[in-house]
């Protein structure tokens, strides 16, 4: 399912150095998405797939054989899923490019670690972020700690990875991300609005002041955020899938991911961060 966008270079971000291990290249790994991950037959997936079992799109050099068309036959979630560059980590450091099709018997620890692996990358990614937010300052030192905890876990071996609690990791590196959310949304005047972990499912938020709100974790699929002020936003988890961010101002909004973007709806006039894109199915829906 990674980074199968609808061409090559839609939907990357333009990161730092910092985060450039961050993003998935696809051609240096074994096809893990599409293994190791379950999906169930909606309107994400076309099909059920339970996880170990190869997609039936995988060729055999393991890229996808309906990459330029996953939308129109029905796989638009795959087009949504980043791994945070997890899966090339498993595939050439973890096991040392040895790939399950030619080593059988690294198959279900590969496909264990995998998940472990992407859940690391993914806070290394926020942790990234973190470190470039000003206001955040005073916790850096805190947060590089953080960053050289998690490539150490990274860098170990199968086995290590497996035995990660990685709940009891991401609780303490979500309080320092919580913080420096907290330390950007301060800087914005006047109240700022507290919906985290909501449920605004095809909520009306369309021209909504949500400038500096806490919105971590809320579910927001299906709203109309059309022409909505979403500047220094703590957008971490929100589920945007189907929401219009038509007109949207985004400016500046921390821990958005090329990822939300993707799966949400907008154009041309939706103001980004810097280091995200427009992604090419709203180019698309524009022109048509």
């Amino acid at each position: 399912m990674s980074r199968k966008r609808e061409t090559p270079s839609a939907g990357t971000p333009a990161t730092g150095p910092d985060r450039l291990d961050l993003r998935a290249d696809c051609a240096n790994c074994f096809g893990l998405c599409c293994v190791a991950l379950p999906f169930a037959r909606s309107a994400d997936f076309a099909v059920d797939k339970p996880a170990g079992r190869p997609c039936t799109n995988l060729q055999a050099d393991f890229r996808c054989g309906i990459h330029t068309r996953l939308r129109e036959r029905g796989f638009s979630g795959c087009t949504v899923f980043d791994c945070f560059g997890a899966g090339q980590k498993i595939s050439q450091l973890t096991f040392g490019g040895r790939d399950w099709r030619q080593a059988p018997d690294t198959a279900p620890r590969m496909f264990e670690v995998f998940p472990v692996m992407r859940a690391l990358h993914e806070l290394l990614w926020y942790v990234a972020e973190a470190l470039t937010l000003r206001p955040a300052r005073p916790i850096h030192a805190d947060l590089r700690r953080a960053r050289e905890n998690l490539e150490r876990h990274t860098r170990g071996s199968a086995e290590s990875l497996a035995r990660l609690d990685v709940a009891a990791l991401r609780q303490e590196v979500n309080a320092l991300l919580l913080r420096a959310g907290e330390l950007v949304r301060a800087r914005v005047p006047g109240r700022k609005k507290n919906h985290r972990g909501a449920d605004l499912i095809g909520a009306r938020l369309k021209g909504a002041d949500l400038r500096g709100a806490n919105l971590r974790g809320a579910c927001l699929i299906a709203a109309d955020l059309s022409g909505a002020d979403l500047r220094e936003a703590d957008l971490i988890g929100v589920d945007f899938r189907d929401a219009d961010l038509t007109g949207a101002d985004l400016t500046g909004a921390i821990f958005l991911t090329q990822a939300q973007l993707d799966a949400a709806k907008g154009d041309a006039t939706t103001t980004l961060p810097q280091a995200l894109s427009h992604p090419a199915h709203w180019v698309s829906a524009t022109a048509s």
